[in-house]
């Protein structure tokens, strides 16, 4: 009997790593002689360097940076064991996890940390980048980072605008002579899995924006503010982000990358089963085991889950999806190979106790569902 474990991390209770574990640990109880390979995997958000860097044997190179909100934070980017790739985890300088939740301001959180990021890669010779979007504290549509790398970013008077989301009103030309010239002889892959465009309803704002801290006021005007920020852009370099889909990734820094950079953008969750080996390593298996904090509609447009079940179907293999907590909307699942989707929560339980729990719980449910599985395909063979 053979399982692969390939869950995303349980944003809040667990890494993938810890996730990997305790599916592993529960499996083991139900088949001790069961033959188990762990492949803790991310879908371009967080998680993503530690993911690719220890399925490559890489290394992480430490970087202090600006924080989204101007205090200096320690960042870091990964090397993948190929000694030439770069992975900036943008979320390691502009990240939510890096503010505290009353102190979230999108109106003001800056991405300036991740092209701080870009640039000492850059001076340390990396020619090809793997850019990791998610989880981001920002909406300031990639400006920051532009900012960083030497782009200027000028009001009506010529004069270079501040930091932040709401600064992007106030731009009114670009003027790239600065811009670091090293950037177009790289290689750049974007790793996300949102398609939201930049500006609109279903833009960087107000799909995103909320999360990070955003009134609903607040949300218009960050939208105003992207809207001001594109048409500057496109008028500058004929790129037209308002409605491309990718550009409202990471409050808008998917825009940014594409417009000013040799990019090119990739589901993140095919970008780490490329370099996990997660296709090869699920030939053969019986049943591959997956998950995340939640699986909802959402899911299928990309997520962890999604990619995992897309690429055990290739090789015949079912797969079963755990989650801290199970949405509406996921029955377009099961058209992809997904056998069943369980919650790990099995009693009601407060929110900081089921984080607490996380690791027993899922645990727990692993040993369930494999004993389920198992029993009832012995019974059919």
């Amino acid at each position: 009997m053979k399982i692969v474990i390939a869950p995303d991390s349980f944003k809040g209770s667990m890494s993938s790593v810890e996730a990997a574990k305790a599916i592993e640990a529960g499996l083991l109880r139900a088949f001790p002689e069961a033959e188990t390979i762990k492949l803790p995997v991310a879908d371009g958000g967080e998680g993503t360097l530690e993911t690719l860097i220890a399925a490559t044997d890489g290394t992480i190179v430490p970087v202090n940076v600006t924080g989204p909100l101007g205090a200096e934070v320690a960042g870091e980017y990964g090397v993948l064991g190929n000694g030439q790739t770069c992975v900036i985890e943008m979320a390691k300088a502009s990240g939510l996890s890096l503010v505290p939740e009353p102190e979230l301001n999108p109106l003001k959180a800056t991405t300036y940390g991740t092209g701080q990021l870009i640039k000492q890669a850059l001076d340390d010779g990396y020619k090809s980048f793997i850019l990791a979007l998610g989880g981001s504290a920002t909406n300031d549509g990639g400006a920051g980072m532009l900012q960083a790398l030497g782009l200027k970013l000028l009001d009506r008077n010529g004069q270079e605008v501040g930091h932040g989301g709401t600064e992007l009103i106030r731009v009114a030309t670009i003027d790239s002579t600065g811009f670091d010239s090293r950037i177009q002889e790289c290689e750049f892959l974007i790793a996300s899995d949102v398609q939201n465009p930049f500006t609109g309803p279903e833009g960087a704002s107000y799909v995103f924006g909320p999360q990070k801290g955003a009134a609903p006021a607040d949300v218009e005007l960050l939208d105003n503010c992207l809207r001001n920020f594109a048409n500057v852009v496109e008028r500058t370099t004929g790129v037209q982000l308002h409605d491309m889909p990718g550009a409202g990734a990471a409050g808008g820094i998917g825009g940014a990358f594409l417009a000013f950079f040799p990019a090119r953008m990739k589901r993140g969750i095919d970008v780490v089963i490329e370099y996990t080996g997660l296709t090869e390593r699920v030939k053969g298996a019986d049943l591959v085991i997956t998950g995340e904090g939640r699986v909802d509609f959402q899911t299928v447009s990309g997520k962890t889950p999604m990619g995992v079940a897309q690429a055990a179907t290739l090789q015949g293999v079912p797969t079963i999806i755990l989650a801290g907590s199970v949405g509406t909307g996921i029955e377009e699942l099961y058209e992809y190979g997904v056998v069943s989707v369980h919650s790990i929560i099995t009693r009601p339980l407060e929110l900081q106790e089921a984080i607490q729990s996380a690791r027993e719980l899922t645990e727990f449910a692993s040993e369930q569902v494999v004993r389920s599985f198992f029993y009832r395909s012995s019974k059919t063979n």
